[in-house]
This record gives C-alpha cells, structure tokens and sequence, in this order.
C-alpha cells in the first residue's frame, strides 16, 4: 500500500480537524499491527550524558533534568523566550452570576508586549462562587474559540484567525452559530461543582495553528529565535502562553496559583505536557489523546510516525526533530523522558480504544516507564511489571494515573472525571 502523499495529508487531516482536534479515521498505510512494531532501545532517563547513573534526587533535580529539559528543546519543541517584559492583562468582563450564580465569570484580555495593538490572548474563566478562599483550577486551550466551549451569550466571540468551518466561521471569523459548539469537551458546570475553577484560551489566540514560516502570532514578536534548528515552534509558544496565563493567575486572589492543573486533548495534550515538563508551576498535568510527540513513545512507530507528523505539521516541532524522521532510534530522548520531567507532580495520560493513530499501549508504556523517575523521587508511579489495563478500568497510583476508555479520539466526560477524581487528592 502507498504512503499518503503530503497534499493528501494536508486535506484529510490538517483542514478537515484543524480546529477540532478530531481524527475522523485512522489513516491507511501506517502499522497498527503490535507484531509489527519494530525493536527499539529506549534511552535511560536515569542515566546522565556523561554515563553517570542517577540514584539519589539530588542529582536528578541538580544534573539530569536540566539536561534533559535542554534535549528537548535542542530536539523537539524548540525554545521559548522568556517572560516578556511589559505584559499587561485587565479583566474586562466578570460576573458573579454565570451558570445561574453558581460561578463568577472572568474574562481576561492579556497584552503580550503591554499595548492593545500587539499580539494578546483571552482567557476566560469560571470560578466556583462556593469556597472558602482561592480556588484550584484546571487551564486547557481550546480548538474553536472561548465562545465555543460553553452556550453563554456573554463569552465574547472570537475576533481573530479561525479555521473555516461550515456555518460557524465566515471569512475566518467566528459567527455566533460557533456557541457552545465544543461544550461537550468541556464540562464547564461540572467542574465548577466539583470545587475547581475552569480556565480555557483559544490556541490560535497564541500562534495561529498553519505553517507561515513563524511571521504570525507570538511569532511576529521573536524573529531572533527562527532560522535555527532548536526554533521557538508552535507548540512551544501554546505551551509559553500557558505559563503567561499562571502568571495572571499568581496575580488573581480567586485563583490558587500553586494549585493548577494543566490539561490538553491532541495537539494541545502535546502542549500540555511540554508545558508541565518546562514550567514546574503547573501542580499537575494531563494528556488527553496526545500520541505522537505527546505521550506516545516515538521509537515504536505505531499509527503517526514521527516523519508523518513533521511532513503534515512541520510548524509544531523544530527544524532538529526532522532529522529523526524515519529515524527515530537516533534521537536522544524519548516521551516518556518528557512525562518524567513532570515528576515528583501528579501526572494523568489517558488514551482511547479506537484512536490507534495516537498508539494507546505507547502512551501507557510511557508513563509506566517514566515511574521510575517518580519512585526514585519518593512518588510512586506505575509499577514495572503492571498490565496495560483493560478499556474503562483506570489505574491509578499515588502520583501517576492512566486510562484507556471506550470510543474514539475526543475529550468526553467519561475523561474529566477521571482527571477530577485524581486531582481531588493531589491538588484539591
């Protein structure tokens, strides 16, 4: 069988689930066969560059996770700028009234470089109304636009870059058929009932999800980090504009900054993880569905390859990760080093059964692997010889949690109260 050409790609999935996160099928001309896998050696996250074995905390904090951190960057995701100087951020829209006055909504236009005119996001937020100080939270970006994720007339809609899809967008700007069009992706009331304040931006707010050679969103502002192989990289800046967000929330008294927990579904589960692993603020990190240059282990090659990523989205990892495609045993790390780097925090990866493009089984392995680091830590993760769990029935250890649930590639509610149970005794 052929492989899919790149044009072929480019319209099966980076048009048809750009904005959606969703895979309508599984691609032909990919191994889904675990016969087939090919044999691999995993690089040793316990092992330092120079050969030196780490066996005591003190050398993983001091030595192998820095080193590790700058692997990733140098090979994966590319490097992030630091915090900018200047940034601003005002609420201009609250309202202790959302969800029948069970929540007061936020929403919160934050000015990259200090001036309205400049590249900015939206964050928009619930929080419980019902507590006794600042609330925990959950922050996740989102697909289709802050007016997308929940039916409330006063979520502004979106003014900037949108995919064009059907009735919802008209010349790339929402429309208000858009409302509450991914509600179901975000149970935004059940959260709040659960105790947790709920934080969402838009991802094309940050970096417009197309391959424009970097000239657009945050982009724009650091030409200085494009035309080299560890390139500030799409991914990168979803995960920069995560932590910009924490930097609000350290300035928000309803929001308990030190208990967040970061979530991503897809592409913005890959976020979610970079941004967990080079920002230690985040208390806890979930990975819905990430697969490839997510959660999943690059070496087995199982469903997306890594070439295959790189061919359909060569904006979201750096010039560097190209050189691994079809080449992935010579990269110098593997995801489940990037799921280790979360550690000694609470960490959740979930899969779904018919999503054999993300490779399930490599998404366990990985935070099973990765355990390692958290028992040398003190934290007890996925024991070595555990199973990989049947569909519906999570595991779940004192500091690491997996899934596998029914259905195909989406964040259902199924999901979040798993997420919400795990967090309910690691962060709440």
């Amino acid at each position: 069988m052929t492989r899919p050409t790149a044009t072929t790609i480019a319209w099966t999935l980076a048009l048809t689930a750009m904005m959606t996160g969703t895979l309508l099928a599984q691609p032909k001309g990919y191994n889904y066969d675990e016969d087939k896998v090919p044999q691999y050696t995993l690089p040793d996250a316990l092992t330092c560059e120079d050969g030196t074995k780490v066996t005591t905390p003190e050398l993983w904090t001091g030595k192998r996770r820095p080193e590790l951190v700058k692997l990733f960057e140098e090979n994966v995701y590319g490097v992030m700028p630091p915090a900018p100087i200047g940034m601003t951020w005002r609420v201009y829209e609250q309202s202790d009234q959302a969800l029948g006055g069970k929540a007061t909504r936020k929403q919160i236009a934050v000015y990259f470089t200090g001036y309205d005119a400049g590249p900015r996001m939206t964050i928009l937020v619930y929080i419980p109304n019902k507590r006794t100080g600042p609330a925990p939270a959950f922050i996740g970006l989102n697909f289709q636009g802050n007016h997308a994720v929940i039916n409330d007339p006063a979520v502004t809609l979106n003014t900037g870059w949108m995919h064009n899809r059907g009735d919802t967008v008209k010349d790339n700007r929402a429309t208000e058929a858009a409302r509450g069009v991914a509600s179901s992706r975000w149970p935004i009331e059940m959260i709040v009932d659960r105790g947790y304040a709920i934080a969402t931006i838009y991802y094309g707010d940050i970096d417009p999800d197309f391959d424009d050679g970097f000239h657009n969103g945050i982009h724009a502002k650091y030409p200085q980090l494009q035309g080299r192989d560890d390139n500030f990289t799409s991914i990168g800046a979803w995960s920069w504009g995560l932590s910009r967000a924490l930097d609000v929330f350290e300035q928000d008294d309803d929001i308990d900054a030190k208990r967040v927990a970061v979530i991503g579904h897809s592409r913005l589960g890959k976020t979610s993880l970079w941004a967990g692993a080079s920002d230690e603020r985040f208390a806890m990190v979930v990975s819905n569905c990430s697969g490839c240059g997510g959660a999943a282990l690059s070496r087995r090659a199982f469903g997306e390859t890594v070439k295959r990523i790189n061919t359909s989205f060569p904006h979201w990892f750096c010039a560097n990760f190209k050189k691994y495609n079809d080449n992935e045993g010579a990269c110098p790390v593997d995801q489940h080093e990037l799921i280790a780097l979360i550690a000694p925090r609470p960490v959740y990866v979930a899969s779904a059964e018919g999503d054999q493009w993300a490779d399930p089984h490599g998404e366990f392995l990985s935070a099973q692997i990765a355990s390692r680091v958290y028992d040398l830590l003190g934290k007890q993760g996925i024991a070595a010889d555990a199973s990989w769990p049947k569909v519906d029935q999570p595991l779940v250890t004192p500091s690491v949690g997996y899934h596998m649930r029914t259905g195909k590639h989406d964040l259902t509610e199924y999901d979040w109260k798993q997420y919400l149970d795990f967090a309910d005794k690691r962060v709440k």
